[in-house]
């Protein structure tokens, strides 16, 4: 079978790659990826995918990711996690909104109170329609981030 990635390791590479398996200080996904990239060089053993996710312990699609991200971004993309494009969730405090935030907990407390509460300020963003809702720990890490 022909193979879209085919990874050619440099003397170099696979004398890093090598001491980095064998003395394992690494993280262990950068060891397993290390170890990968290790069995699927064209150059040494060229294993198949599905013998070296066998030997390595990993999923199949982790071998296949491995060795494209090798030939597509070079060896440190490879051994590295990937990095997420975008967030998994959108902020719900942006600059606007967490500046909003700062200034209500920075004004007077409404009548009857010493002090804004966590509470009563995520009640204040609601009623003054900055979010639809919030949870206190939402205000609490942007308080906490700026003050």
């Amino acid at each position: 079978m022909n193979k879209k990635y085919v990874v050619r390791l440099t003397a170099l590479e696979r004398r890093g790659l090598q001491d980095m398996v064998r003395k394992g200080r690494a993280a262990a996904y950068k060891v397993r990826h290390a170890h990968i990239l290790l069995l699927a060089d064209a150059d040494g053993p060229a294993w198949t995918d599905e013998r070296i996710a066998e030997a390595a312990s990993a999923h199949l699609c982790t071998v296949r990711n491995v060795r494209e991200r090798f030939v597509e971004e070079g060896l440190e993309a490879a051994i590295a996690r990937k990095k997420q494009c975008r967030p998994s969730r959108q902020r719900l405090l942006d600059g606007e909104k967490e500046a909003k935030l700062i200034a209500l907990a920075c004004s007077e407390p409404p009548q009857g109170r010493a002090r804004w509460t966590l509470h009563l300020l995520a009640d204040k963003l609601v009623e003054l329609r900055v979010v639809q809702s919030i949870s206190l720990e939402t205000v609490r890490q942007a308080l906490k981030k700026t003050c």
